[in-house]
């Protein structure tokens, strides 16, 4: 018989709460989930098996404005929730981003089974919020109008271990009159190009080999912090940074873009040649009404530019079609420079009202029907110019990046995906030897379709890389981490704040 002195002492043992993070709307959003999933790791929290569907015990819904429909697709999916909520006690639901901004008095009127909304400039209240939720049993609403913390001091789950995106500012100081969201993420703010570069030095150090620099209006950067000429700097100081072999950037504005940031991303070896210059139209009384400072033979100018200094650039771009007042001629003068640009890609889409938008109330709103069939010529322009685009490619020998879960069919046609210097995407026989995300092969181009490239011969070369082995060390870790328990409560509030890094090139 065992005496009671010989009995361990008794510990608390709370079962580990899951979460799910459902995320709608634009790159800045999804970077911000991956703040809000380190949040709640750093909290405590255990992401769900994928495909859960809503069994998680924290839901959180990081919402977008932008679509005409953007609250009725919530709204939706709040009610799917409501009964999974009713009953599993403890279950919470929590509402951010940019819908949860706009809407913050109605959400909880709607859906009175939400415990938490938070806005787009406090979202590393969140962890607090659920607790306080959960302890005074009732909803927390709170919104900041301005930025509390910039999200990059704020803990992160990267989705991927071989690149990431790195935030340099937030906000935007445009009027487009299509767009919501300098209304919901305020005037612009900028990082300092010291701490920026930090954060890129200590993810490269951690095996990251790719980085996407990101901003609302990413070459505007240095307008908060009195430097034009701040991203070309920038984009040169990510050349010197050992290890670090590709930068990518998004979303410029042509407004800004100027001819410093051209020459570097011609001068610097790791800038990839890819750019995405979002036109929306090519109709200059369009460009005015959108309150787009730039107008066609501005636009043209630029691709020019970038095509005489980097001649295997791929270009791509966004393309709004039925904005009110949008003639049949505005629209011929969009089909022209496509035309004349030869996108690699156009990302396409029909225009609908943002409420609170200048354009939503706007006289001369097109016909659904009109608006239909000038969007399906756009989009076989566009295919046919996309095919021709990538049948250059066709016979040139390129370098990839490894990618994970970008090829849907690899499984069954014995392919793996990875991504060219220039953003396309390969699909590229399976080699004998192991290739792991974030390695790099070399192939030769055989095949070319609207959207995807094809290397169906043998890989040339295989090159091990520490991104590579990041990416095996990351899920050799998750093979091994326990499902078990959290001894202890789990940690509430704002995380400890990063240690602040000095020095730079550039600062």
């Amino acid at each position: 018989m065992t005496s009671s002195s010989d009995r361990s002492p008794a510990v608390d043992v709370l079962p580990t709460r899951t979460y799910e993070i459902r995320t709608y709307g634009c790159q800045m959003n999804v970077h911000d989930s991956e703040r809000l999933a380190g949040l709640l790791e750093d909290a405590g929290y255990v992401r769900a098996p994928q495909g859960s569907d809503g069994d998680a015990d924290v839901v959180v819904f990081n919402t977008c404005a932008v679509r005409e429909n953007a609250d009725n697709k919530l709204y939706g999916n709040l009610g799917h929730l409501a009964p999974k909520k009713a009953s599993r006690p403890g279950m919470q639901i929590a509402v951010g981003g940019c819908l949860a901004q706009k809407d913050r008095d109605t959400i909880v009127k709607r859906a009175p089974w939400v415990d938490v909304v938070f806005g787009t400039h406090n979202i590393g209240k969140l962890p607090v919020l659920l607790e306080r939720a959960r302890v005074q049993e009732e909803a927390q609403v709170e919104i900041a109008e301005s930025l509390e913390a910039f999200p990059s001091t704020l803990p992160t789950r990267r989705e991927s271990a071989y690149a990431a995106w790195v935030s340099i500012s937030v906000g935007c100081n445009n009027t487009c009159t299509f767009c919501i969201v300098p209304a919901l993420r305020g005037k612009e703010k900028d990082r300092r190009p010291g701490d920026i570069l930090a954060e890129i030095e200590a993810l490269v150090a951690e095996g990251v080999s790719e980085i996407t620099l990101l901003g609302q209006n990413v070459n505007a950067y240095g307008s908060d912090i009195g430097d034009r000429e701040a991203f070309s700097k920038l984009l040169r100081a990510c050349g010197t940074i050992d290890g670090l072999e590709r930068v990518r950037f998004t979303s410029p504005h042509p407004r800004d873009f100027t001819d410093d940031v051209i020459a570097a991303m011609a001068e610097t070896p790791n800038v990839m040649p890819q750019l995405h210059m979002p036109l929306q139209s090519g109709s200059d009384p369009v460009l005015k009404a959108m309150r787009r400072s730039y107008r066609q033979e501005r636009f043209l100018g630029i691709i020019e530019k970038v095509r005489a200094a980097i001649p295997h650039a791929a270009i791509s771009t966004d393309i709004i079609v039925g904005f009110p007042g949008e003639t049949e001629e505005d629209f011929q003068q969009t089909l022209h420079v496509v035309r004349e640009a030869r996108f690699a890609q156009a990302f396409t889409f029909q225009y609908s009202k943002r409420p609170g938008t200048p354009a939503a109330e706007m006289d001369g709103q097109i016909p659904k029907q009109v608006v239909q069939e000038r969007y399906e010529r756009l989009v076989a322009l566009q295919e046919e110019i996309s095919w021709e685009e990538n049948k250059k490619q066709v016979g040139r020998t390129l370098e990839l990046m490894v990618a994970e879960g970008e090829g849907r069919k690899d499984d069954t046609t014995h392919r793996l995906s990875g991504r060219a210097p220039d953003n396309r995407l390969v699909h590229f026989t399976r080699p004998d030897q192991e290739v792991r995300p974030g390695d790099v092969v070399t192939v030769e181009i055989t095949y070319a379709a609207p959207h995807h490239l094809l290397a169906e011969g043998p890989v040339l070369d295989v090159r091990r890389t520490r991104a590579g082995d990041a990416w095996e060390k990351r899920t050799a870790e998750k093979a091994a981490k326990p499902a078990g328990v959290l001894l202890g409560l789990p940690k509430v509030g704002v995380p400890e704040p990063l240690p602040v890094v000095g020095g730079c090139a550039v600062d």
